[in-house]
């Protein structure tokens, strides 16, 4: 596997992201981050701690469901 594609969802609740991959072979990945670094990080983690060494992929995409929007003062 090359690529996996995360889902990421701004979460309401908490003000920050949200990132979801379902496994074709069932299971996947869920976690999330208060900001995007943070999320970054974090599926970075996900990702290392799902595959075994050697089989990760090599891309990881991020496809958000809404475009992120930042207020400027």
């Amino acid at each position: 596997m090359n690529e996996i594609t995360f889902l990421i969802e701004a979460c309401r609740e908490t003000g920050g992201y949200v990132a979801r991959w379902d496994d074709p072979k069932g299971g996947g990945i869920t976690t999330q981050g208060d900001t995007l670094a943070e999320l970054h990080a974090m599926i970075g983690d996900a990702v290392k701690g799902y595959f075994d060494p050697g089989r990760q992929p090599q891309r990881i995409r991020l496809h958000f469901v809404e475009d992120p929007v930042f207020a400027v003062a």
